[in-house]
């Protein structure tokens, strides 16, 4: 049994519940934090990760709430004395053209999807630098392809991941001194709750594969995979860098144009 102690927000389902069961199967942690607005839900995951052998507790906190935010590092650090990783996976978004995007909305969505990674990553290198670890630590946003393509009815979720890409390239470079790692894992189509209109409306679904070279939906555990290698020892010189798990979705350029379009307009030009 390892003695990292990690934090994973939004771990009660999906993708960071994912990362969570796989952090305490691969032996290198002492503790895995679970969060979620719902305490109930996020308890259920840490009686999981405790039969896996590993400790954890769960924390209800709201990541769009800077007092939430600063609760979920301080009450870590007093549970289990540290904090080694910390993935910001939690997230939202809305189906909304931009014209009926009200200001509430726009900064809710913000809110959970970039200003809480910002905020649990600040206080959470507070710590970080003081543990005097020579392993250092690592930070892990969660972003998605949207960071690079756009998606239209999804401003404000488009515009915070394109805002995390940034962050945490900034991140990187002025914490690489401190040996702390900031890295990006950014998720295409996965088989989660929030992409539940996919398991639902098969004509939606074939036009997502459609963009998606290898043909298929992930699963959560196949994100987990590398946000695990991220954490690990394995990624030591890694830093600053986006892992793209997409199926080859960001080699399309869009949204607005699909395979079928680009082919159209190649044979229209004799090319």
């Amino acid at each position: 049994m390892g003695n990292k102690v990690a934090i994973v927000t939004g771990s009660s389902k999906g993708i960071g519940k994912a990362i969570a069961l796989a952090f305490a199967k691969s032996k290198e942690y002492s503790a895995v934090v679970i969060n979620s607005r719902k305490v109930e839900e996020a308890q259920e995951v840490s009686k999981e990760v405790n039969k896996l052998g590993c400790n954890s507790t769960a924390i209800e906190a709201d990541v769009s709430k800077e007092s939430d935010c600063i609760k979920l590092i301080e009450e870590t650090v007093k549970y289990f004395g540290r904090i080694d990783v910390l993935v910001n996976n939690a997230g939202i978004q809305e189906d909304l053209p931009l014209t009926e995007i009200n200001l509430e909305e726009w900064y809710k969505i913000i809110g959970v999807d970039l200003t809480g990674p910002f905020i649990c990553s600040r206080e959470a290198v507070k710590h970080m630098k003081t543990q005097h670890n020579p392993e250092g630590g690592c930070i892990i946003n969660i972003s998605s392809v949207h960071q690079a393509i756009p998606k239209p009815h999804y401003v404000p979720y488009a515009t915070s991941k394109a805002g995390i890409e940034m962050m945490t390239k900034t991140m990187a470079l002025e914490l690489a001194k401190d040996n702390i790692r900031a890295n990006i894992v950014a998720p295409g189509a996965i088989d989660t709750d929030m992409n539940a209109e996919l398991r639902k409306n098969k004509a939606e679904l074939q036009g997502v594969l459609k963009r998606i070279p290898l043909g298929r939906v992930a699963s959560a555990d196949e994100v987990a995979n590398v946000v695990e290698f991220l954490a690990s020892d394995k990624a030591s010189y890694v830093t600053g860098a986006s892992y793209f798990v997409d199926g080859g979705m960001t080699l399309y350029p869009s949204f607005g144009v699909t395979p079928e379009h680009e082919t159209a307009e190649l044979n229209s030009s004799g090319t």
